[in-house]
């Protein structure tokens, strides 16, 4: 099983990640993320795999990729798409400086269990209490 990492641009929070793409599910379904290149490893990736979105200089949430097929940008352009269950999973955060495109994630980071530090805590808490290095 192989993860991605992938900067969620233009994004500030969770929230609004699962709200864009509900409604980009909505429009155009299934949910997916399109990227100009087909990772080489697309086989590894539908076994389990996910991509981990960075938001505010952290891996936050993380999404499973369903597919990897064969898509077209709005201007016919031929790119990949990353085919995501909509279900967003939040992750122990971990900073992460900025990049293009995406990353293999060698190291992922745990899923959130609730009762753990941060695990209850609404989304905009846990980013403050990371912010100040206390979770």
């Amino acid at each position: 099983m192989v993860n991605l990492v992938k900067l969620a641009v233009g994004i500030r929070d969770v929230a609004q990640l699962r709200a864009v793409q509900a409604m980009r599910e909505e429009r155009d379904p299934p949910l997916r993320h399109q990227t100009r290149n087909r990772p080489k490893r697309a086989d590894e990736l539908v076994e389990g795999g996910s991509i981990y979105w960075v938001i505010a200089g952290a891996v936050v949430v993380r999404q499973r990729i369903l597919a990897v097929v064969a898509d077209r940008w709005d201007d016919a352009t031929v790119c990949a798409g990353l085919v995501l269950d909509p279900v967003l999973v939040p992750v122990e955060a971990r900073p992460m400086k900025a990049f293009q495109g995406w990353r293999y994630l060698e190291d992922p980071p745990g899923d959130v269990v609730a009762g753990r530090a941060g695990g209850e805590l609404p989304e905009a808490m846990r980013a403050e209490l990371r912010a100040l290095g206390l979770l």
